[in-house]
């Protein structure tokens, strides 16, 4: 699904809220992006919702993704869950979420509280796919055991600083696509003197090298966020760039490290 076009370069919302929120997306939305993310802890579900109520594009046409359960909640019960997820799809204004992702479980054992819930969603019709977000291998195996469901994604920091190599490979064989979230590192790919060179080659900016590189990947989509729509535009304009085997073969060969999202509680 999430492999397809037009949805494997989505729309990433977080800090786009009120108003303002809701002009950026609804402008994203009437560009070309149809695949819209978010997520309970975005505290912009609401402005989310009035952006596709907004533009000009049939609901059907839309993939809309968010997020339950995240570290600033109280333990999770099986209530909680349900009932955050309720409110989700009325701040959204959606009959089904299309896809419901576990939010980064703070401990290890809210997979096991926040999943069945998820299941019994799907199996209602309020989830069409179900998802995950910052899961190890690991998690995802455990998930894999717990779920009816299939997984549709896992969704986590990869960029060309993280390249994420055996999560991507051992998700390909699971079936999971990848999303990627920060797929720019939050402008770090700026300062990469392989991706600048390889943009000026293609006349493109190191966003769009880095957005091409990920979607070049088999089992990868990508979510970048942006408050500019000419961003947002340049953004989908990566699609059109063709990356030649000695461009990928530069990107993968890029030494320095960054991870930006990596808080003590977790366990890579």
């Amino acid at each position: 699904m999430l492999e397809r076009e037009p949805y494997r370069l989505g729309f990433g919302t977080y800090s786009l809220t009120g108003d303002e929120g809701t002009r950026v997306v609804a402008a994203a939305i009437e560009a070309g992006y149809r695949h819209v993310d978010t997520a309970r802890l975005y505290g912009n579900e609401a402005a989310v919702g009035a952006a596709i109520e907004r533009a000009d594009v049939d609901r059907e046409d839309l993939f809309v993704a968010t997020k339950v359960a995240h570290f600033e909640e109280p333990d999770p019960t099986a209530e909680y869950v349900r009932e955050a997820v309720e409110r989700s799809r009325e701040r959204l204004g959606v009959e089904t979420i299309d896809l419901l992702y576990h939010h980064w479980p703070r401990h290890r054992d809210e997979i096991d509280v926040v999943l069945p819930v998820l299941d019994d969603l799907h199996a209602e019709g309020v989830v069409e796919h179900v998802g995950v977000s910052n899961y190890t291998v690991a998690d995802v195996d455990r998930a894999r055991e717990i779920l009816d469901a299939p997984i549709l994604a896992n969704q986590v920091e990869c960029h060309p600083l993280l390249p994420q190599d055996d999560l991507v490979a051992a998700m390909r064989e699971r079936g999971v696509t990848v999303v990627a979230y920060s797929p720019v590192a939050q402008g770090e790919v700026f300062d990469v003197p392989e991706l600048v060179e390889i943009g000026e080659k293609h006349d493109a900016t190191p966003a769009q090298v880095s957005l091409a590189w990920l979607l070049d990947r088999d089992g990868v989509a990508a979510i970048p966020r942006t408050s500019s729509p000419t961003h947002a535009r340049e953004n989908l304009a990566a699609r059109e760039i063709d990356l030649d085997p000695g461009d990928v073969e530069r990107i993968e060969s890029i030494d320095r490290r960054v991870r930006l999202e990596d808080p003590d509680w977790m366990t890579w």
